[in-house]
């Protein structure tokens, strides 16, 4: 039940930073600091509302996944995708937390591993259609450089 609420954390964090970040105006750092620094808030506050393990790790997730929030619009245009990736963060989170112990910036590499595989995915699901970012990432790879002229 507590990795439950955590992968429900982790969605609710990523959407949430998305929509204050996209639709509400209020930038990438700003919508993670805030709505992190409210989570982490409540379980600093109150300790023993949940269990030792959720107090602990619920911040943590709500932190990460927020970092997946912080994505540009440009990129992923849905909430879906954004969803799909605070998904597969908290399952990052949840499968990787001894892995990554000691190692700075743990939570915005799985954060960024998360992204690229649900950008990836429509590609490996379907071969014609391509997600926005995809799009992206492969105009930005193909792009050549214009050809100086020599005078």
């Amino acid at each position: 039940m507590q990795a439950v609420i955590l992968i429900i954390t982790g969605i609710v964090a990523a959407v949430c930073t998305y929509v204050l970040n996209t639709k509400l105006g209020q930038g990438p750092v700003r919508s993670s600091a805030v709505l992190s620094l409210a989570v982490g808030s409540v379980c600093y506050l109150f300790p023993d509302a949940l269990s030792p393990y959720l107090t602990q790790n619920i911040p943590l997730v709500f932190i990460g996944s927020s970092f997946v929030g912080m994505v540009s619009s440009s990129v992923v245009s849905n909430y879906l995708t954004v969803g799909a990736s605070g998904f597969i963060f908290s399952l990052i989170y949840l499968n990787t937390s001894t892995f990554f112990t000691g190692y700075g910036g743990s939570l915005g590499t799985a954060a960024c591993i998360s992204l690229l595989v649900a950008i990836s995915l429509p590609v490996m699901v379907r071969k014609r259609k391509l997600s926005n970012g995809y799009l992206v990432l492969r105009k930005m790879v193909l792009k050549r450089k214009k050809p100086r002229s020599t005078e």
